[in-house]
């Protein structure tokens, strides 16, 4: 399997191992993706996983994008099929109640950034390299590329990557905002499990109430978005976590989560 799941003290891992091909995306890996994701979700929901981690085999790179002979001499139908299945799978990621984090490593190009994209944060290690070359190939990015980018850089910064098709290095991705945080070179689970941890210790309830009013107020108007907020607001204070913690704070204590 090019795509390996572990489930790990309340974290899911999604490891591409395809390392001979730079863990390129063919679209057998996307299917892979797609059961991978129906096990995350599943194990979500009855509790077993807080957070997901995505990393790459090897030392050359975290994804270096599609499979480029698999997108060649297909018809019209097979190729906006091909962009929805693209697209579903990193959806599903992005809509994960848990957060997540893509651990970039050598390349992320093209596939694998818009896969990083989907997730919640970016680390990148030094040596990390990202980038849209599509339109070198006389394409344009597929996967989300084009809507998730801009969302988080500004439709400025995004254009000058998708258009001219250039590779930053992490410490300009840093600085723009495509990555959350550079980090020393390491293992890539131990930078995975290190980053999500500060995480874990919150309840489920408030951690996705808080992402839902970002995420959604981001896509309107700053008076719908306080809107947003409030209703979001009002449902975490109606959680059995909220009381708990608050509780928890008055007696000067740790408090203990259910995610209820």
């Amino acid at each position: 399997m090019a795509v390996e799941l572990s489930i790990e003290e309340g974290l899911a891992r999604i490891h591409l191992n395809r390392p001979q091909a730079l863990n390129a995306l063919s679209f057998s890996i996307l299917k892979e993706l797609s059961v991978a994701l129906s096990k995350i979700e599943e194990a979500i929901e009855q509790g077993l996983v807080r957070g997901l981690y995505v990393t790459g085999e090897g030392e050359k790179s975290f994804c270096a994008g599609a499979d480029i002979k698999e997108l060649m001499g297909r018809t019209l139908t097979e190729e906006h099929q091909g962009a929805r299945a693209g697209q579903e799978a990193f959806n599903r990621i992005a809509a994960l109640r848990v957060p997540s984090v893509a651990v970039l490593h050598g390349y992320a190009f093209g596939g694998g950034l818009e896969l990083a994209l989907a997730c919640t944060f970016r680390v990148a290690t030094a040596r990390a390299k990202l980038g849209l070359p599509e339109v070198k190939l006389g394409l344009i990015p597929g996967y989300g590329g084009t809507q998730r980018l801009p969302r988080l850089i500004g439709e400025d910064r995004a254009l000058d990557m998708i258009l001219s098709g250039r590779t930053v290095d992490a410490q300009e991705a840093e600085r723009i905002g495509l990555v959350t945080r550079v980090v020393d070179e390491g293992e890539v689970a131990a930078i995975g499990r290190a980053f999500l941890a500060p995480y874990l210790k919150h309840g489920l309830i408030a951690l996705e109430m808080a992402r839902a009013a970002v995420l959604r107020g981001m896509q309107t108007t700053l008076e719908q978005g306080l809107l947003i907020e409030r209703d979001c607001s009002t449902l975490a204070y109606r959680s059995q976590d909220a009381v708990e913690g608050m509780n928890a704070f008055v007696e000067k204590r740790p408090a203990i989560f259910k995610d209820q």
